[in-house]
This record gives C-alpha cells, sequence and structure tokens, in this order.
C-alpha cells in the first residue's frame, strides 16, 4: 500500500512538472523564425565609440538604415525610431542602431548632429559609421538591408543618392534577425513594440 501511495504521490509530481515547463516553454519561446544570425563587427558610434556585437548580446534591438543628407524617408523613419526608444525606460534591454549608407560624409560628428536633432539617447541608440564594406557586411549581408547608390541620371536632386530600404530589423538578444516592421505603416510602431517585447521575454 505504501508503495502504491508513493507511486501516485511521484506520478502527481511528474504531471505537475511537465504542466509547469510547458507552459514555460510558451512564454519564454517565441514561434518567430530566425532569417539570419549576424557575424561579429565593429563600427564607430556618434560618440566615437566602436561598437560591436558582443555590446549588443543580451538586449533586443532594433535597426535600420538611413544617410543624414536623405530628401526622403529618412527624417521620418528617425522620428519613428526616437518615438519607438521612447517606449522603454532607460535601464530595459532594448538598443537602437542606426547605419548609414553614406560613411564618408556621414562622420560620427554628423551622425552626432543627427541623433542630437531627434533626441536620441547616445546610451541606447547607436548611429553607426565606418568603413564602407563593414557597413555592407552587417546592413546587406547580415540584416538583410538594402542599400544601392543611384545612378547620376536617376537622381531627382543633389542629395538624392542612394535608394534604401524603409523597414525596421529586429534582432534578439542572441543576435538573430527575427522579424522586419515597414515603417510606411501605420501600425508599424505597435508591431515592432509587439515584437520587442516578444522578444525581451524569449529565453
Amino acid at each position: 500500500m505504501e508503495w502504491v501511495i508513493w507511486g501516485a504521490l511521484f506520478a502527481v509530481i511528474v504531471v505537475i512538472f511537465g504542466l509547469f515547463a510547458r507552459e514555460r516553454m510558451t512564454m519564454t519561446k517565441s514561434n518567430r523564425p530566425v532569417y539570419s544570425v549576424l557575424r561579429d563587427f565593429s563600427l564607430t558610434n556618434q560618440n566615437g565609440a566602436a561598437v560591436t556585437l558582443d555590446d549588443l548580446r543580451g538586449k533586443v534591438w532594433a535597426a535600420d538604415i538611413v544617410f543624414t543628407r536623405c530628401p526622403g524617408p529618412c527624417r521620418r523613419m528617425t522620428r519613428d525610431m526616437a518615438r519607438l526608444q521612447d517606449l522603454w525606460p532607460k535601464e530595459a534591454p532594448v538598443r537602437f542602431v542606426t547605419l548609414t549608407t553614406d560613411p564618408e560624409y556621414d562622420t560620427p560628428a554628423v551622425m552626432k548632429r543627427f541623433a542630437d536633432e531627434h533626441k536620441a539617447d547616445h546610451e541606447r541608440w547607436h548611429f553607426l559609421s565606418g568603413p564602407k564594406e563593414d557597413i555592407v557586411r552587417l546592413a546587406i549581408d547580415g540584416l538583410k538591408l538594402t542599400a544601392l547608390e543611384k545612378d547620376e541620371k536617376e537622381r531627382e536632386s543633389i542629395n538624392d543618392l542612394f535608394i534604401h530600404s524603409t523597414i525596421f530589423v529586429i534582432v534578439d538578444k542572441r543576435g538573430q534577425v527575427r522579424a522586419t516592421v515597414e515603417t510606411d505603416n501605420a501600425e508599424a510602431l505597435t508591431t515592432a513594440r509587439a515584437v520587442i517585447e516578444e522578444l525581451l521575454h524569449e529565453r
């Protein structure tokens, strides 16, 4: 009889543990696919500091690509990123990354003025510049963004220099690309916030 009681108790414990584990996995593992795994990089932010992939590990981050002379969507995108930045307190493990398509012009000093103009938190939002090949490796190979220099004949103005993505790319705490959000959608910020919150709870 004693063995029956202990056996029943053990079975109950196993069932409870199984239910707890299943609920925990549901809460902490996202079903979002992995689109790309980033390789290490080193670029320079608006403060003149090197930023690497290791600096962003353990944090969920949103990235985009713009250039400061842009006559098109870049300022709107940056304003939207600023609004996204303001949705989390400073201590939250959320970061923001803006790459430039125009590193020869967009030096750290130029990027800093651009960041200040958009009220960027310099501790949480990196405006990255550096050698063009390094930017291409991160932006195009890693984040799957698009950036193409426009032919002079196709330019509508002197600063109409590039065709580039208008999306926010969401990267998880392991440096994996998990989602993209089109910024010209009215629900862009709501969608980006939901994805970031989801990945923040992923373990």
